[in-house]
């Protein structure tokens, strides 16, 4: 009696060690310490603390930038959590589900899981997880097309946030309405909006929410026709991006300074961007990063008479994107290659 005692001590301590190390970002040192718990769980044996573990792996794996590795360890954490009946722990797992269909660009089935995941938090009255899952679906309706949509959500979802007291999560609902409006080409209200969100992050110490915020407030200055004033906030942003080790975040910021340059007709520097930008995604393995990229390399090379090189950046990000399964991107992409 006392030895599993002992392990299920050595679990907890060692899970409490692992959130802590990814809440201060080093994912790489959390996806060890949960894949020594997992060993653990299932020698104690205990279903649910497996169940958990699993879990807790997938979003390591999401945030080393792994998410098939993050797939399969959610697939399994839902097998658990179903198995033995733990209703939030299923809730949970159906909702990072689709967390990283969304990062896959996968947004269809992404919703999916959203809609799985949402009725569960109702009943179990967790509005906390509601209030983020129904987040990431109004961020979704925004890539989608439909931000409008978003919007709708988004202001509902501000309220939640507001009588929930979660002032981390305003700044990220604040921070999703001003992408909403910048889609719906209303660049003041976008900025607004930013700008509403940055004094929280900053109280609450959140350097990678407010990079995030300062590279969305640079967008709205590049779209306002403010490309010098855009370039100085990105360099500002790249430097945060690189001291956090956020390589998602750089990889987006390069990319936007590439495309500031494109705009000012720098197109040398505009390919020195791209190209490190292109390296940090295949390297995460972002695709839509990547197709992203591609497009707008492809457009410097047909602006400068090489229309060889553009016809081969557009057939990357076609290829892509047919992997992606994500039909406006795809039409996006053939627009390209009939542009030629």
């Amino acid at each position: 009696m006392t030895q599993p005692l002992n392990q299920v001590k050595e679990w907890e301590q060692r899970r409490d060690e692992a959130n802590r190390y990814y809440q201060r970002g080093k994912f790489q040192e959390s996806l060890d310490l949960a894949t020594k718990n997992l060993h653990l769980a299932r020698a104690i044996p205990d279903r649910a603390r497996e169940g958990y573990t699993l879990n807790d792996l997938g979003l390591a794996h999401l945030s080393c930038w792994q998410p098939q590795r993050a797939l399969e360890r959610f697939h399994q954490a839902l097998s658990v959590a179903i198995e033995i009946g733990n209703t939030p722990a299923e809730a949970t797992t159906l909702s990072n589900l689709g967390s990283t269909y969304s990062r896959l660009g996968r947004f269809l089935q992404a919703l999916e899981y959203f809609d799985k995941a949402l009725p569960i938090f109702r009943r179990s009255q967790d509005t906390q997880s509601e209030v983020s899952t129904l987040n990431d679906v109004a961020l979704i309706y925004t890539r989608l097309g439909e931000p409008k949509r978003a919007l709708l959500l988004q202001h509902q979802i501000l309220r939640m946030r507001r009588l929930l007291g979660d002032f981390s999560g305003e700044a990220t609902t604040l921070n999703g309405i001003g992408f909403a409006y910048n889609v719906l080409g209303k660049f003041e209200q976008a900025l607004e909006f930013f700008q509403a969100a940055l004094p929280i992050q900053r109280a609450v110490k959140n350097l990678l929410a407010e990079a995030t915020t300062l590279n969305n407030i640079a967008s709205v200055y590049h779209d306002l026709g403010q490309p010098k004033q855009a370039l100085l906030l990105y360099n500002q942003v790249l430097l945060t991006r690189r001291a956090i080790s956020d390589r998602s975040g750089e990889a987006t910021t390069l990319h936007n300074i590439g495309f500031t340059y494109s705009t000012l007709e720098e197109h040398r520097q505009a390919m020195k961007f791209y190209k490190q930008a292109i390296m940090i995604y295949q390297e995460l393995g972002d695709n839509l990063g990547e197709i992203s990229t591609l497009l707008n390399m492809g457009s410097v090379y047909a602006t400068t008479k090489r229309k060889k090189m553009a016809r081969s950046c557009y057939q990357n990000a076609q290829e892509l994107a047919e992997q992606i399964e994500y039909q406006p991107l795809l039409e996006k992409v053939h627009q390209f290659i009939d542009s030629l």
